[in-house]
């Protein structure tokens, strides 16, 4: 293994931003970065000036701040979980093996593929140390902080925070359907049909929400995976063009509006959850 690509504790790798004791929600923001160390970049194949290109692309810029914001305004504050380093280093929402659907087009948990398809690093490229390096300190980290939920409320509920582009990138498999404001993505086991409605009603304001179209699924740590009712997921997909200029740039008038309707879905979780959980006992 390559002891040389930095260590897995630092503590800009991730960062696990405390909320109030009895709130369930964990903001999990894991594609907000563009941070990669300098022994991963030497690595990736990219100029400097390909490697920007392909952050504008691949980063979903802002989303930290956003979930930032929203926890601040909210009226019991959530837990939010930040990946501090680039997806280019490793992706934490992959699979780390072959059930990876994303590693037909390259990008599975350590890209080799740009979104275009253009190499990212050699085809022969071992994930394995970035893997043990990056991407196991995080699942180990996330996967305490829904226990700790579990523990403190007897629920999580995880809410993924992302973003993507307006016009569909060249690694998209599924980039056919419809491409609206806000896409929530779902989970058949980890997503009540309650929470759904609930982040319809929330970001109804913002011209559109669609469902798993372009994107599906919610992020669940491994151990919880089809396992655990009590750990609720909904992934929530922001069209760039409603907040920012794209590809990678300042955010626009649109963000005010997404802090408000990311907040209203947040309070809206912690009052419905402690509703159902009280009246189960």
């Amino acid at each position: 293994m390559n002891d040389n690509l930095g260590s897995p504790d630092a503590p800009d790798s991730f960062a696990l931003l405390p909320g109030a004791v009895h709130s369930p929600v964990i903001l999990h923001v894991p594609h907000s970065s563009r941070e990669i160390p300098a022994p991963v970049r030497d690595g990736i194949l990219l100029g400097d000036a390909e490697l920007e290109e392909e952050l504008d692309h691949i980063t979903d810029a802002h989303t930290a701040e956003l979930a930032a914001a929203a926890g601040e305004a909210a009226g019991l504050r959530p837990w939010r979980f930040v990946n501090r380093l680039s997806r280019l280093v490793v992706d934490p929402e992959r699979f780390p093996d072959e059930r990876e659907e994303m590693l037909a087009v390259g990008m599975g948990a350590v890209y080799t593929r740009t979104t275009h398809r253009a190499p990212l690093r050699p085809a022969d490229t071992d994930p394995r140390p970035l893997i043990d390096r990056y991407f196991h300190p995080y699942a180990r980290a996330m996967t305490q902080a829904v226990t700790d939920r579990l523990a403190a409320t007897g629920r999580a509920v995880v809410i993924d925070v992302h973003s993507y582009p307006t016009a569909r990138l060249p690694y998209e498999l599924h980039g056919d359907g419809p491409r609206p404001p806000v896409c929530l993505g779902t989970d058949e086991f980890h997503t009540p049909p309650e929470l759904v409605a609930l982040a319809e009603k929330a970001f109804a304001g913002l011209g559109g929400v669609g469902i798993d179209s372009p994107f599906s699924g919610a992020y669940v740590p491994l151990r919880y995976y089809e396992r655990e009712p009590q750990v609720i997921a909904l992934m929530v997909e922001i069209r760039r063009d409603t907040y920012m200029r794209e590809p990678g740039g300042a955010v626009g008038a649109g963000f005010p509006r997404l802090v408000a309707a990311l907040t209203t879905l947040v309070d809206a979780v912690d009052e419905w959850t402690r509703s159902v959980y009280t009246a189960h006992g």
